[in-house]
């Protein structure tokens, strides 16, 4: 099974654009939707779409359950993923959640993807009432083991410490049998283990090179072969977020890199997310990370970090995610400053010219796992 690649759309809405462009909101979302469509086209298997709130600039996308199906409805082969959907229950509340991914898995044809999470930031988890992080933990385990049952064709109820539900038939049921694909966000050690000891897959958010995942992988692979899963069956996948600048110049490449915009988006994850590690070469906000130099981005090259560069560059770089394990790279092309027509232009390069020459399985392997559970 080779190397899978998704998009991951974060509604990322800088100041700079806001204040030149009072449709910079919407454009961004519609931009990111046709990036959407292109990837769909030149070999992308895959469309992540964040649900975060109130993060001014960082993500704009609170409803990514209304963006998913429009792409679904445009496209025909591109699996749309939530990444990920807050299954606390004060945020929404699990058989809402069920429905929404039934319908989607309906409308879309079997390609919807179940990413979860509980939420990273106290921003968001306070205005809808959770006063303690750490409760979030315990609502997110009491509610990942009942959507299959859900989704199963008999009456379902409820009752814990979180939310509860009387008798009722939580409708429709998914499309495709047994359900979608689950998976969980991780960002440390212990959510990776923790993923695959119920057997979903990983959506990692943090950055890093493949020399510091390669024990996280590590670590994932050796426990989901005992995993309990808390799905009708296990989605053995890995997928780690990166970005990326792929064109014809090399140097052009970097170049833009080093004006990308991404320090701030960066910035911005840290002055939001407080419920991620804070590391302390990152300033005090308002002040932000720079934009990479050329000598970094080298040295990221060098790392497998920086996927930048002309296409034999990108696929030299993502040789080392291959090599540790990782099932998929989400890149992620629009936290940054560049204007729509080169994000375009990126996405179809990298999709006609690097994609092919790790993923040459027609079949995601999501859906493998899934035909296997059903029995195809």
């Amino acid at each position: 099974m080779g190397l899978e690649f998704g998009l991951f759309m974060g509604g990322y809405v800088p100041q700079a654009f806001r204040e030149t462009n009072p449709n910079a909101e919407h454009d961004r979302i519609m931009s990111e939707l046709r990036l959407c469509e292109v990837g769909d086209q030149h070999n992308w298997k895959y469309a992540w779409f964040t649900e975060h709130h109130f993060l001014t600039e960082y993500s704009h996308i609170s409803a990514n359950e209304v963006l998913m199906p429009y792409l679904a409805a445009r496209t025909d082969r591109i699996h749309v993923g939530s990444g990920i959907i807050n299954i606390t229950p004060p945020v929404n509340h699990p058989a809402r959640v069920a429905e929404r991914v039934a319908m989607i898995d309906h409308i879309s044809g079997g390609r919807f993807e179940f990413g979860t999470g509980r939420g990273s930031s106290t921003t968001e988890q306070r205005g809808f009432g959770i006063e303690d992080p750490e409760l979030t933990k315990d609502m997110y385990d009491e509610v990942i083991g009942e959507f299959k049952k859900m989704w199963r064709d008999e009456e379902y109820s409820f009752d814990g410490k979180f939310f509860t539900l009387p008798s009722r038939n939580v409708l429709p049921k998914p499309y495709v049998k047994p359900h979608p694909p689950i998976w969980v966000a991780a960002g440390n050690p212990g959510t990776f283990e923790k993923a695959a000891r119920m057997g979903v897959g990983v959506l990692c958010f943090t950055g890093g090179t493949p020399a510091k995942m390669a024990p996280l992988v590590e670590l994932y692979k050796k426990n989901i072969a005992n995993a309990e899963p808390v799905g009708d069956y296990v989605n053995d996948n890995v997928a780690i977020t990166t970005s990326f600048m792929c064109l014809e110049d090399r140097d052009e490449a970097r170049e833009l890199v080093t004006r990308s915009g991404n320090g701030r988006q960066q910035s911005l994850v840290f002055r939001y997310l407080d419920t991620f590690p804070k590391p302390p070469w990152v300033p005090e906000w308002p002040e932000v990370i720079p934009d990479p130099t050329l000598e970094q981005i080298e040295l990221g090259f060098q790392s497998g970090a920086s996927v930048v560069g002309t296409p034999d560059d990108c696929a030299e770089a993502l040789q080392k995610w291959a090599d540790i394990g990782v099932d998929q790279l989400i890149m992620g092309p629009s936290g940054s400053v560049y204007p729509h027509e080169l994000l375009e232009k990126t996405v179809k390069l990298f999709g006609d010219e690097v994609i092919p020459r790790f993923d040459t399985d027609p079949e995601h392997s999501t859906s493998r796992f899934r035909r296997e559970a059903a029995g195809g």
